[in-house]
């Protein structure tokens, strides 16, 4: 089955990529939900809500979606300084990078069971950006892996190109498996994570912990990692 797998690089990382689409969905309910309407991994959402905010809209938190903003960019920053030197592609960094992202997301779990619940201001801004923190080093790490039209916590491009590129807009052929799959898989995603808030606001947090560590051992069994060095100019071309 490994030798099935490592024959078709390219779908295997785009079905990794879409598990993490999945578990991104899951997260950021658990954070719309149970955090204070903060997004810890859709950015687009922060910095939405942090408009209405500071015009004044009623009942819109600041705080929250200013930790995660800068959070999330940090964790992104992480994640293309670590990847920086290695080709595009399944590395043994990316590995260690999903591998982290798991193990933290594991740890929030556990915090959240412990505590019986979100966590109490201000913990609820440190829980906020470390979850944060973790996502943008995934995003950055989905990035570097480069699958087409699944970046994984954002699918606003996505829909864009599957309506752009449909019959109906004259476009000829599209690669709509993907699209729709991640488009799907988001909105999926959010409402497993809604319906595990029912339950206790940990499991969702688990969940997408475990998606991740099956995605980075998956990968790493499968996706022939390489170190060899490239040029930084290289890397942002193919991403």
């Amino acid at each position: 089955m490994l030798r099935r797998l490592r024959s078709k690089p390219a779908n295997l990382h785009l079905g990794l990529m879409l598990a993490l689409t999945f578990s991104t969905g899951i997260a950021d309910a658990v954070g719309y939900l149970g955090l204070d309407k903060v997004f810890t991994a859709n950015m687009t959402g922060n910095v939405v809500i942090l408009g209405m905010a500071l015009a004044g809209a009623d009942d819109l938190p600041v705080i929250g979606p200013l930790v995660a903003l800068f959070a999330f960019m940090l964790g992104a920053a992480i994640g293309g300084r670590v990847l920086r030197p290695v080709k595009v592609g399944w590395t043994t960094r990316t590995t260690v990078l999903f591998s982290i992202v798991g193990t933290v997301m594991v740890g929030l779990a556990i915090a959240l069971f412990v505590n019986d619940g979100p966590p109490p201001a201000p913990y609820e801004y440190i829980f906020t950006g470390f979850f944060a923190l973790v996502m943008g080093v995934q995003a950055a790490t989905a990035r570097h892996i480069a699958v087409k039209d699944v970046t994984t916590v954002v699918v606003t491009s996505t829909i864009t190109g599957l309506a752009a590129d449909s019959r109906l807009a004259g476009g000829s052929g599209q690669p709509w498996f993907r699209r729709a799959g991640a488009i799907l898989l988001i909105g999926g995603g959010a409402a497993v994570g809604a319906l595990l808030m029912t339950v206790h606001i940990g499991w969702g947090v688990a969940l997408a912990a475990f998606i991740t560590l099956v995605v980075a051992l998956t990968g790493h069994l499968t996706g022939r990692p390489h170190h060899a060095p490239v040029e930084p100019s290289e890397v942002e071309a193919t991403a």
